[in-house]
């Protein structure tokens, strides 16, 4: 909820402080006199993010902090009625007013209210126990024990798995309030709560909203505006408002590629209460019922992101500049989901608010993963809890778009050999959606993640010609290209994988950072049990795709072993995405695990620790672009040109085809004037465009090899401006470098610093290396005789220095420096 300072509850968010004890070890506050190391502590935070506070290193940080005790306090002063409302508590907790314990609880996802009066000054205490007795309680037994996360008892606990599954992220265990804590009813027209909810009636949108105020109010008329429509809201009872507002031709919320994400401002009398926007979401599952398609507005959405785990997995809360920005890269690359894994927690307002204002659909997993959950009553009821006091604080955000009962528990239990009918959790198939469609009817319904096709019995849940599937055949399980094509992904939640290695500057965050040592060996993940990692499914692409003899390439040249490990990601994810976007694909949608990294090293984020995107999320970019042209390798048929259209415009356009010898020699092309059409996506083939055969794609083999890349220009005729470029290189191994003639320039203007890169032969993915800025377009093929110009992004907001770095290609013998001045 956001409203003005002075109508809203007051943060108590300063001065606490906090220590921990053997669990156990007091009883009641009082017994804390024993305890003299108090340290100060941020609220919202966790026992983890007081200490980095202090001055303890990361590496430290990584303890089992949810197998002891630890005491949060603070004073609380003021007379009358207030509310303590206690937004999440990490997890088996206690509330203490002076002596008196006013709550006990034992779900880290439920929100809590408590009325008290105030009489003066007093002490408000929070005690966070050990969660090992309830690790150790029976629940009944389950059916299956997965290894993701241990101990297996964790499926009892209401806890976020993050600190708990040791070979995808650091072990630090939350404990501590890691929502904020608010103080309601300082003021008499303090508001209580806010609840909106938004559907479109033909053309119109309607906005159903009330409001409460913690104090009683007196009944005059208040007028609602949304946007610039008004309507007077009626009082129900003395702290009620409630009504109605009919925005005529509203302009619809849509995903960033596909429309503006139009948001409207909603206002009562002078109170600002946030922004709401007007969609429709509904699934095409096609004409046999196995698909997926997210439609909204009506307009079908070919879906594609990444997941979502941390932006601070110290906290689990992270500051609304640095959630901005990691939306902001999301828009830049083209991505227009991201999915709440079901192994993380619920996201925070702010996350929801950002993904409405940058046009960026949320799936959001339910907080459930890989466990047999119990079914008492007990558990029920305080899932029952969870689910509807989420799906209420969220009603109002228009990219909450579907919903997903969790993560890999179908999956699991099929992998471990469990019929159909025994991983059907009532959970999943009647208290989830049955909150669902009580509050948020307009989100569209997953029963898992993976799970086949609803009434397909048979299928297993990971399937992929049906249902949703995480598709690993490329790259985890190391399979060629032409699996993509074999495998008829529908769509997919989960895929692409790899260990992506960050750039220079992130690696020095890494003591000698040298592969396959072992400080570089604890960034990167792999799956419990299994006896290779992400490093070595990288390394398969390497040799594969550019034959190359890699661990010698490791020893002797790690330099070289790095930039070609960045790279090799880019040219996968690139071929992947294409094959999935192309005219006739069965895909409607991939979601690439993962966004953030969570440590340092190479791990599975496309984007490091620091904030910077990794050469994955610019793969990423050059395939994920609204209107996009892509290249697609038919063998004996040549080359396939697919020009994507995703904008509600018709676009009169130009494709150029040329085909180059030794990075500039022109040896054949053609080009073609053709209309694209709104939401559509067209094929050209390559021989339609030359209009005389040519091997292409050196599948005859007739003779030695006539060319060594393929250049695609998408132009619109009326502007002559680049839409899209897109390259093929028959042959994608490296080869020998060459002094290519690339060349740069710094220059600089009102919105900051920018090089001017160009190149004399073709540059394939050509990237900049400055210790104190990164680019927002990097990684990408520069083509001979032109010019690109770079924006440049400060590492961090108090960089002074001039930019001063390297502009380098992979096969260029020699990269171009760089010096403002």
């Amino acid at each position: 909820m956001q409203v003005l300072s002075a109508h809203a509850p007051r943060r108590l968010s300063e001065g606490w402080q906090c220590v921990s004890t053997p669990a156990g070890a007091c009883a009641t506050p009082a017994s804390l006199d024993t305890f003299a190391q108090w340290i100060d502590a941020p609220v919202p935070g966790t026992i983890a993010s007081a200490l980095r506070a202090s001055g303890v290193s990361d590496e430290a940080l990584a303890q089992p902090f949810a197998h002891a005790d630890h005491w949060y306090r603070v004073k609380l002063s003021g007379n009358g009625k207030r509310r303590l409302r206690f937004n999440g508590l990490a997890t088996i907790a206690e509330i203490w007013l002076d002596d008196r314990k006013l709550l006990d609880t034992d779900s880290m996802f439920v929100a809590h209210d408590l009325d008290v009066d105030l009489n003066g000054d007093h002490m408000l205490h929070l005690c966070f126990r050990s969660i090992a007795p309830a690790l150790a309680a029976k629940r009944g037994r389950a059916r299956w024990r997965p290894k993701l996360a241990q101990p297996a008892t964790l499926r009892n606990v209401r806890t976020t798995l993050l600190g708990h599954m040791s070979g995808w992220c650091p072990t630090i265990q939350p404990a501590g309030p890691w929502r904020a804590i608010e103080l309601i009813g300082e003021s008499r027209s303090c508001i209580d709560n806010v609840d909106m909810q938004t559907r479109i009636d033909g053309n119109d949108g309607l906005l159903d909203i009330a409001v409460r105020f913690f104090h009683a109010q007196e009944h005059t008329p208040v007028t609602l505006q949304c946007g610039e429509t008004q309507a007077t809201l009626k009082w129900q009872d003395a702290h009620t408002l409630t009504g109605q507002v009919r925005v005529p031709n509203v302009r619809a919320w849509f995903p960033h590629t596909h429309g503006e994400p139009s948001l409207y401002a909603v206002k009562l009398g002078d109170i600002a209460l946030g922004d709401v926007g007007f969609r429709t979401i509904e699934v095409d599952r096609g004409a046999d019922n196995k698909g997926f398609q997210l439609v909204v507005n009506g307009v079908p959405v070919f879906a594609r992101g990444a997941c979502w785990t941390s932006a601070d997995i110290v906290a689990l809360d992270a500051p609304r500049e640095k959630l901005d920005s990691i939306f902001r890269l999301m828009r830049d690359a083209g991505l227009n989901i991201v999915r709440v894994s079901g192994i993380t927690l619920y996201e925070s307002d702010t996350f929801y608010e950002l993904a409405d204002k940058h046009g960026v659909l949320v799936w959001q997993d339910f907080a459930f993963a890989n466990f047999d959950y119990p079914d008492d009553e007990t558990f029920r009821g305080s899932v029952q809890r969870e689910a509807e006091q989420f799906l209420t604080r969220t009603r109002r955000f228009a990219s909450l778009a579907v919903l997903c009962g969790g993560s890999e528990v179908h999956q699991q239990a099929a992998m471990l050999g469990l019929p159909f009918d025994a991983y059907q959790q009532r959970l999943f198939t009647e208290l989830l959606p049955n909150a669902i469609a009580a509050r948020r009817p307009d989100v569209a319904y997953v029963v898992n993640s993976p799970s086949a096709a609803p009434g397909d019995t048979e299928s297993m849940p990971f399937n992929t010609r049906g249902g949703i599937t995480h598709y690993y055949g490329v790259p985890a399980y190391q399979r060629s290209f032409d699996d993509v094509r074999r495998a008829q992904v529908r769509f997919a939640s989960e895929c692409l994988a790899f260990a992506n290695v960050p750039d220079d500057v992130a690696l020095r965050a890494i003591p000698n950072p040298r592969a396959h040592e072992p400080r570089w060996k604890a960034g990167v993940p792999r799956d419990p049990g299994s006896a290779w990692d992400f490093d070595d499914v990288r390394e398969h692409y390497m040799h594969s795709l550019y034959r190359l003899d890699v661990p010698r390439l490791r020893y002797e040249n790690p330099e070289r072993y790095l930039e070609l490990s960045r790279a090799v990601v880019a040219d996968v994810i690139g071929a992947v995405f294409s094959e999935w976007r192309r005219e006739g694909s069965t895909c409607a949608g991939g979601i690439v695990w993962n966004l953030l990294d969570v440590r340092p090293g190479a791990g599975w984020g496309v984007i490091d620790v620091l904030g910077v995107p990794k050469s994955a999320l610019h793969g990423l970019a050059r395939v994920l672009q609204p209107v996009q042209a892509l290249i697609l390798d038919e063998g004996l048929d040549g080359l396939d040109v697919h020009l994507v259209n995703e904008t509600a415009r018709e676009i009169r356009a130009r494709v150029e085809l040329v085909c180059l010898r030794d990075g500039a020699v022109k040896v054949a092309g053609g080009s073609r004037d053709l209309v694209l059409q709104p939401r559509s996506v067209q094929r050209v083939s390559s021989n339609a465009l030359i209009g005389a055969f040519f091997d292409i794609a050196y599948a005859y083999r007739f003779g030695p090899r006539a060319h060594d890349a393929t250049h695609v220009v998408l132009r619109d005729t009326d502007t002559g401006a680049v839409l899209s470029e897109a390259f093929h290189f028959p042959d994608p191994s490296v080869g020998e470098r060459r002094d290519i003639g690339l060349h740069v320039a710094v220059e600089k203007d009102d919105d900051g610093w920018s090089l001017v890169v160009g190149t004399d032969q073709l540059a394939r993915w050509v990237h900049v290396v400055d210790p104190n800025y990164y680019a927002r377009i990097d990684w990408f093929h520069l083509a001979p005789g032109s010019t690109r110009r770079i924006p440049l992004v400060a590492r961090h907001a108090n960089v002074r220095a001039a930019p001063e770095g390297d502009v380098s290609a992979i096969n260029a013998i020699r990269s171009a420096a760089y010096r403002a001045r």
